[in-house]
């Protein structure tokens, strides 16, 4: 070698905006599956149509249940959107990664 320490490749960034775009593309997804547990486990009604009442501990969680219901229409949106932010996310890596052993071949070291 010629002194020079190779540099590891930074995955950690990488690997925390991918989990960031899962749980954006997901989060909707994830509300109504949430919704639908607490509604089956306290026997109360969830739907489009308006909001019913559903008394868990001593408080009613229907208007919440409704609403965390209603944004999995969101997952219209943000499946797609997420699905292109996946695409661009592995046209960077792979283009870093190609860059970083471009620059590599370059200098004689290897990766």
């Amino acid at each position: 070698m010629d002194g020079q320490p190779v540099k590891r490749f930074p995955w950690i960034p990488y690997a925390i905006s991918f989990i960031v775009i899962l749980l954006l593309a997901l989060f909707p997804v994830i509300s109504v599956f949430i919704v639908y547990l607490v509604a089956d486990a306290n026997s109360c009604r969830v739907d489009e149509a308006g909001v019913y009442p559903c008394v868990v501990g001593d408080s009613d969680i229907g208007g919440l249940l409704a609403f965390m219901g209603l944004l999995g229409w969101l997952m219209l949106a943000t499946i797609p959107l997420g699905g292109m932010a996946l695409l661009l996310w592995c046209v960077v890596l792979v283009g870093h990664l190609l860059y970083r052993r471009y620059k590599s071949a370059q200098s004689g070291t290897s990766i």
